[in-house]
């Protein structure tokens, strides 16, 4: 009987990988994983067994590492991002705890889509912030855009994750118009496609136009506060530092 690594490999990209992902995925006997994060990884571990099931199948994938984990197989169940935010961490320890098995679990942090897509933007999380996910499969929408308001009434900054499905093309408009209750129309926002993977690419634009951007499941959208600016095509929350003329 061996330990399961919950591994967060980050955005994708090979550079994204912290070094203990990288040694946790080449140590392991078995790779599992959302069918979408294996085909990301493969050609980077070749020689590895992996094992995948399709969206919605969190529960099982936890199942399976468990499993190979008792037949004395060293298993990496991975997420991308960090496996502590929105990955499989949490669900693995509590698939572990209901079997009652003692079984380690070793929990790998990565780096997140909000990280990435913000340094792509500039600097837009240097004080204080909320991520936020649109998608309504584990929570209520109703809960969700709760959370959108007090975000928005507290200045945080605010993350968007899953801004828009093909079932949900409205939550994103939705949030915006909550946002806009408290924050000016021109309030600096910016999108991030695809961060840390080939083909990304990001965009500014304000709150008011938020609704006219073309964003998906691949998509984060960073709103700014009250202080955040663009300038020089960089997104900017200060942190309150004085600046001494020079």
């Amino acid at each position: 009987m061996k330990r399961i690594d919950v591994v967060g490999f980050g955005p994708g990209g090979y550079e994204y990988m912290t070094v203990q992902a990288i040694e946790a995925m080449k140590s392991a006997d078995v790779i599992v994983g959302y069918t979408t994060y294996i085909d990301l990884i493969r050609n980077l571990f070749p020689d590895k067994n992996f094992l995948n099931t399709p969206m919605t199948r969190e529960v099982e994938r936890c199942r399976i590492a468990l499993e190979e984990a008792m037949q004395g197989k060293q298993v990496a169940l991975v997420s991308s991002g960090d496996s502590g935010i929105y990955g499989m961490a949490g669900i693995m320890l509590q698939v572990v705890q209901a079997s009652g098995e003692d079984i380690p679990v070793r929990i790998i942090p990565g780096v997140t889509a909000a990280s990435a897509g913000a340094s792509m933007l500039g600097a837009p999380l240097m004080n204080d912030f909320a991520v936020i996910s649109l998608s309504n499969l584990m929570v209520p929408l109703e809960q969700i855009m709760k959370r959108v308001e007090c975000a928005a009434e507290g200045d945080f900054v605010i993350c968007l994750y899953n801004p828009k499905s093909r079932k949900r093309k409205d939550y994103l408009e939705k949030a915006a118009d909550i946002i806009m209750k408290f924050r000016k129309p021109e309030t600096p926002v910016g999108i991030v496609r695809r961060a840390g993977r080939e083909n990304s690419s990001c965009e500014l634009t304000v709150l008011k136009d938020l609704k006219y951007a073309e964003v998906d499941m691949f998509t984060i959208v960073i709103i700014g506060n009250s202080m955040t600016y663009i300038r020089d095509g960089k997104l900017l929350t200060p942190r309150g530092y004085v600046l001494e003329e020079v």
